[in-house]
């Protein structure tokens, strides 16, 4: 790679990701406003700075556009299987009958608030789970606020492998990793196993949210029965198959707490009476109609179809590999930047197989559960037309927000913009940059609202970033993705999607503050885990002596003193006599560093001695 890394192009390169977060977090920007802006300034300084011509511009965007129509189209049929529950009022059967199951009010609020998000996530995702779930938890007397932030915790585990791993599947095509590879299995272990760990802690804290230390002494051993299937179940169902990682073991959850509740442990009834999340006063929902003569198995039954379909044409080798011959895919040119960052041509990119794709399972399901409810009645006359409608409405916002995205990534990998973004990271913070790895996850999905953007943005970079580094890519990855769960809890759209069902708009950001509290310190200890994990490992080890007087040491040094000047800059500016003394001595202490490093170092090496 001939192009220049330095705080110039780095800045660059940055520059998108910058406006980005300026336009969604200060500006209070959607993704579909913000995609678009951040999409304009990777081409302009694309061709300008990274000297692109247009056929690598459009080749990359073609890709780009490709890779996110076959994402695109798992959202719409997530959202249109959800729409089918929706307009046949299945949710509030499943309420009632989950209610009459579970008469300990304990497992009864972990089963509305924890399982059932998690089997919603699983299936749909893109903030479904946390808008039926609210008024779900409302219905069972869990007062508005935290019928918000209980689902919010509940589903985000999901994340990644949920909606048939489409968060997964954008994870390795951003990062290019090949299905089936070894690098992919290990990738999808290390994602796994930070997410059981964090799945863990969503069920000890909707316990301690409940009922504080009493709750988690009656809650902790189905907690962690639960945990072991969800979590434990995910992890082993990566090596087999990512597609049904999370659904299939989000299914057994919900018979394995189903099965707890007729345990002699928890089948009488038992609450907290001044528990802080139920409200006592509150009185049943007046107005809700619940459709005549479905039962808890009816409202199922398109996921009971969903489980069917998926195993059979995933698991029955015949039936995968006659279905998986069907397989749509473009050829592109090998492309060159003028700096000679070369993109090699691809004969077949990234091969679309319909007939095994989760789009396909998802469909299917939709379409015979629709049929099914309209013999039944359920469905009355116009419904069918307003489940379509209602699903392709739903999917407009973020589908432009993914393309914008996508293509956003795939010009800024194709200009060579993010090898000198991971260039950069890895000169200045060097192997401490894995602490930070999963709070890049969390920081995309607080900004997109979706776990896949999170990864469509980010594993390109925090892929080369660990290569630079000699780190495991896999274990950064699985870091990336992990923390990309973690902020989905967190994500302003996800709130608002609660608190509007919840009818409590107000008040999204008192959910936010309970939220941090458990996810900023669960990310942090995940990112020291992989950095205690990473050294253990290997790789360059970083040297002290002499540091600052190689290239990557150079690097860091030229990045701190230009933050120094800044701060001598706005001292100068604002007549301010300290900010100017103050910024000169850590420039010259900055400066004076290498030869220090030199002799005194090796002064001190002596006396040790």
């Amino acid at each position: 790679m001939n192009i220049p890394v330095n705080i110039f192009m780095w800045l660059l390169a940055c520059l998108p990701i910058i406006v980005l977060l300026v336009l969604m977090i200060k500006f209070q920007w959607g993704a579909t406003d913000a995609a678009p802006i951040g999409l304009a300034i990777t081409i302009f300084t694309g061709i300008v700075f990274y000297k692109a011509d247009l056929k690598v511009i459009v080749s990359e965007a073609s890709k780009g556009i490709w890779n996110a129509l076959t994402i695109l189209v798992i959202v719409w049929t997530a959202v249109l299987l959800y729409q089918v529950g929706n307009e046949t009022r299945a949710f509030l059967v499943i309420r009632d009958g989950m209610r009459r199951l579970l008469p300990n009010e304990l497992l009864l609020v972990l089963a509305m608030g924890w399982i059932f998000e998690s089997f919603l996530q699983g299936i749909t995702g893109f903030g479904v789970p946390v808008a039926v779930g609210a008024p779900l938890l409302i219905g069972i007397g869990v007062k508005p606020m935290w019928a918000v932030i209980i689902p919010l915790l509940g589903q985000s585990w999901g994340n990644t492998f949920g909606t048939l791993a489409a968060a997964w599947d954008a994870l390795v095509m951003s990062a290019g990793i090949s299905s089936g590879s070894k690098e992919y299995l290990i990738t999808a272990f290390w994602t796994a196993l930070f997410i059981w760990f964090w799945n863990l802690i969503i069920g000890i804290t909707i316990c301690w949210f409940y009922g504080k230390g009493k709750a988690i002494r009656k809650g902790f051993l189905p907690v962690l029965l639960l945990s072991l299937v969800q979590g434990g179940g995910e992890l082993l169902l990566t090596q087999v198959n990512t597609t049904i990682a999370c659904f299939v073991p989000a299914c057994i959850s919900l018979i394995v707490i189903l099965l707890l509740g007729r345990l002699p442990g928890y089948k009488q009834e038992w609450s907290v009476r001044d528990s802080r999340v139920m409200d006592r006063e509150k009185s049943a929902e007046k107005g809700e109609v619940k459709p005549e003569g479905m039962t808890l198995i009816h409202a199922f039954v398109p996921y009971f179809l969903l489980s069917v379909i998926a195993l059979i044409v995933l698991l029955v080798e015949p039936v995968h590999t006659l279905l998986g011959k069907v397989q749509i895919g473009f050829s592109f040119p090998e492309t060159v930047t003028g700096y000679g960052y070369v993109n090699e041509a691809v004969e077949s990119f990234s091969p679309w197989t319909p007939f095994t794709h989760a789009s396909m399972f998802l469909f299917a399901s939709a379409v015979i559960g629709m049929i099914y409810y309209k013999k039944k009645g359920w469905i009355v006359s116009g419904g069918i037309g307003r489940i379509f409608l209602r699903a392709v409405s739903m999917t407009m916002p973020s589908g432009m927000a993914i393309i914008g995205l996508v293509i956003m990534s795939k010009i800024m990998a194709g200009t060579g913009q993010t090898e000198v973004l991971a260039n950069g990271i890895a000169g200045v913070l060097g192997k401490v940059y894995v602490i930070f790895s999963p709070f890049i996850g969390l920081l995309g999905s607080f900004m997109t609202g979706s776990n896949m953007s999170s990864n469509i943005l980010f594993a390109g970079f925090q892929s080369t970033t660990a290569n630079l580094l000699d780190v495991h890519s896999a274990i950064v990855l699985g870091a990336q993705s992990s923390g990309a769960s973690i902020g989905s809890a967190l994500s302003p759209s996800n709130i608002v999607l609660g608190t509007t069902t919840a009818n409590i708009l107000g008040k999204r950001r008192k959910g936010a503050q309970k939220d941090i509290v458990i996810t900023v310190p669960a990310a942090l200890m995940i990112g020291v885990f992989v950095l205690a994990l990473t050294s253990c490992r290997g790789g360059r080890k970083w040297k002290r002596k002499d540091f600052f007087r190689q290239e990557q040491g150079g690097l860091r040094l030229l990045f701190v003193l230009s933050w120094w000047h800044v701060l001598m800059l706005n001292g100068l500016r604002l007549n301010n006599d300290i900010l100017c003394l103050v910024g000169f001595l850590l420039t010259a202490g900055a400066l004076l560093y290498s030869p220090m490093e030199g002799h005194l170092y090796a002064r001190l090496k002596k006396i040790e001695r």
